[in-house]
């Protein structure tokens, strides 16, 4: 594996400012960014084929309607969801409890390399594996409240997937893949219809459980946080990958003028696709370390937006500017030139180990009292945390790693992961800004008349590890989106974590096409018995069993 080029420089200073030249982002770099952006959603709005899809969402099963509304929180019902869209796999039950709550139970299964890049086949009939596990391995439980009806001799169960990767999707219950993202590409995969992918791996294990409904991780993060907070308009994804949905006046979707849904107006939801903005890098502010991780990628000059401000990447980037000054010239600015096997390895540097050094730097100054030493005590105890973490998490021998490198590394996390919180709050600025409910701030007096949703609340759901766990990630991209639209507009912005977006979102979709199934049913064919059928719980209860704004 080839090193990013060694850094030369005659100060330890002067490296350590070219760096924080390189991944600092000034407010003017961020307002290029957005009007970039802003650029791209029209192109993929007007036109297919675009890096940014902009693809709008089917929700009925087998017609030309579209997913136009949102959930207020009085939906209930339990439903069966597959999650797939990262590092592991879910298969969880929800049930939506009507008062803006749900409760989940879920089980999770490791994806290994082997299947994400192996033929597709083997990887679906892991899913399904997964899945008849789940309803296996526990007592049985009644699924009383949605039974589907079914054309076979036999019932089955329903349920609902999350594929968090770029799909075409037709109908509530089938979607076309474009392309891997997120380290995938299982073979024979791309222009395939994953629902049938799914259900033809079902039927060959003699699985009863039919897939209705097809959704976007960001789909079922705009409808989670709907549901628990009583509105949204857009859904975000900053986590392994990143991705946006939002609600989208249909006439603006102009790429669809022959579509019978434009005559019928009113608003849609749109997948941006975000993680592919700006491909040509034109405004993206790369450095030799982004170029080099993206040129060892499995998909090199795609996802470009992605590889700068998602979890699966900010590691390896981090990585590359750990490599270079190891083997800084004419002396090593870190651990003394000692590298080790995992730090040579590409992939080698999880962002969890940024997450966890970032966490000690800020932890220990805001749990500790003044009594407990000088302010240069205080570091230097922060500083032997963060070296016991290099030493177990990089395996790096102890001796190498000196209180100057602890202090080094943190900065160039605090960069990495800064500028990724600055560049996510570009996204939702346009998005923002787009739908009329902002405008881009030039410093002057701000007034919110003529906007949409003036002075109101603007629900925005996000999700992910990164503006979930990673320190003041979020904090800072709100106060990037201040600087972009002002501080009356981000002020009325409630940004909250969609809970269990790709859980709670498909469980919402999965009551769609039950209804559409029990309407179809109702005219002239049968109906199964709701008690007929009892389904067994998952083995593991989650996180939280109830969830709410």
């Amino acid at each position: 594996m080839s090193h990013t080029t060694a850094l030369h420089g005659s100060a330890k200073e002067d490296i350590l400012e070219s760096l924080y030249n390189q991944f600092t982002i000034d407010d003017q770099r961020l307002f290029k960014i957005t009007q970039t952006f802003l650029s791209e959603i029209s192109d993929g709005l007007s036109s297919y084929g675009r890096p940014m899809a902009m693809m709008h969402v089917s929700l009925l099963p087998n017609s030309p309607t579209f997913v136009n509304g949102v959930p207020d929180g009085s939906e209930t019902g339990t439903f069966l969801a597959l999650d797939l869209g990262g590092t592991n796999l879910r298969v969880c039950e929800v049930t939506l409890l009507g008062d803006k709550t749900f409760s989940l139970r879920q089980q999770k299964y490791k994806v290994s390399e082997a299947l994400k890049t192996g033929e597709v086949t083997t990887l679906f009939d892991y899913l399904a594996d997964s899945v008849d596990a789940f309803l296996t391995d526990t007592p049985s439980q009644d699924y009383d409240s949605h039974v589907s009806h079914a054309d076979e001799d036999s019932p089955y169960v329903p349920l609902a997937l999350t594929f968090s990767f770029p799909v075409e999707q037709s109908a509530l219950d089938s979607g076309v893949l474009l392309t891997w993202t997120k380290g995938f590409a299982a073979k024979n995969a791309i222009g395939k219809d994953v629902v049938k992918l799914l259900q033809d791996a079902f039927d060959r294990k003699h699985i009863h459980v039919k897939c209705v409904a097809l959704v976007n991780d960001t789909v079922g993060a705009l409808l989670s946080r709907a549901y628990t907070s009583g509105g949204c308009i857009l859904g975000a994804i900053f986590g392994t990958g990143t991705n946006g949905a939002y609600v989208e006046d249909v006439a603006k979707i102009t790429k669809l003028s022959q579509n019978p849904t434009v005559a019928a107006g009113g608003e849609m939801i749109v997948n941006t696709e975000w993680g592919a903005f700006n491909n040509s890098r034109s405004a993206l502010p790369t450095t030799p370390y982004d170029n080099k991780l993206d040129r060892e990628s499995i998909n090199p000059r795609f996802q470009a937006f992605e590889k700068f401000i998602s979890g699966m990447y900010l590691g390896e980037i981090t990585r590359n500017v750990i490599l270079s000054l190891i083997d800084a010239a004419p002396q090593p600015l870190l651990f003394g030139g000692r590298s080790s096997v995992l730090l040579n390895k590409q992939w080698g540097l999880d962002t969890a180990v940024l997450s966890e050094i970032e966490e000690a730097w800020e932890c220990l100054g805001r749990f500790s009292p003044p009594e407990q030493g000088s302010p240069e005590a205080q570091k230097a105890e922060k500083l032997r945390r963060i070296q016991g973490i290099l030493a177990h998490r990089l395996e790096l021998s102890p001796p190498d790693i000196s209180l100057a490198d602890a202090d080094i590394l943190r900065q160039v996390c605090n960069l990495i992961a800064s500028r990724a919180a600055r560049m996510s709050a570009t996204a939702v600025a346009a998005i923002l800004v787009h739908t009329g409910r902002a405008r881009l701030w030039d410093r002057g007096e701000q007034s919110s008349v003529g906007l949409k949703d003036e002075g109101k609340r603007i629900g925005v759901g996000v999700d992910g590890s990164l503006v979930e766990f990673y320190p003041n990630f979020q904090t800072k991209l709100r106060a990037s989106l201040r600087a972009l639209v002002g501080p009356e507009v981000e002020s009325r912005v409630d940004l909250g974590m969609a809970k269990d977006g790709s859980g709670a979102g498909a469980a919402l979709c999965a009551l769609v096409a039950q209804k559409q199934s029990q309407a179809n049913h109702t005219n002239g064919a049968y109906e199964y018995d709701h008690q007929d059928i009892k389904v067994p719980p998952p083995i593991e209860v989650a996180y939280i069993s109830s969830l709410s704004r």
